[in-house]
């Protein structure tokens, strides 16, 4: 019964996921739509932000997939289109930004914070191994400290049982 249940609500859930690419937005040539629809994967819902326009119902995502098409109508390239996008509305309208002076803090923040991390716990496990070795080799006893040792425990009687 609950499997019954999950699985209902997994095939909803899925088909809810659909586009939000209405029939009325589409162009009539194949190739053309192809291509729309690829920009509009790429480009940001500035409402939703971590949305495509291709997947967002909002009005200015609407907007955003009409003019991608009456670019490419008018004959623009891939690029054309989403540099027009990116002078209009910044680089924030990209959902991957691009390489560039402005954004490489942004694409290489997050690896060199993981390397100063594993750095920063290899330091500190390579100091507790030498610590650790130091205390190891002060807790030794000295041969002097050895030997009395071992006359004491010779000159100590016999424990009884």
């Amino acid at each position: 019964m609950k499997r019954t249940v999950l699985a209902l609500a997994f095939v909803v859930m899925a088909a809810t996921a659909a586009h939000a690419v209405l029939p009325d937005e589409m162009m009539a040539d194949p190739a053309k739509e192809a291509r729309a629809r690829g920009l509009s994967r790429e480009l940001r819902c500035m409402v939703c932000q971590n949305q495509s326009i291709d997947d967002s119902e909002a009005p200015l995502a609407r907007d955003l997939r009409l003019l991608v098409r009456e670019r490419i109508a008018a004959g623009d390239s891939d690029a054309q289109v989403l540099d027009f996008l990116v002078a209009r509305y910044g680089e924030f309208v990209l959902l991957k930004p691009r390489l560039n002076s402005h954004t490489w803090l942004l694409w290489f923040l997050t690896p060199l914070a993981l390397s100063a991390g594993g750095m920063t716990l290899w330091v500190q496990s390579r100091r507790r191994a030498r610590a650790s070795d130091q205390e190891a080799a002060a807790s030794r006893l000295t041969p002097d400290e050895e030997a009395r040792l071992d006359r004491l425990i010779a000159a100590e009687p016999a424990s009884e049982k």
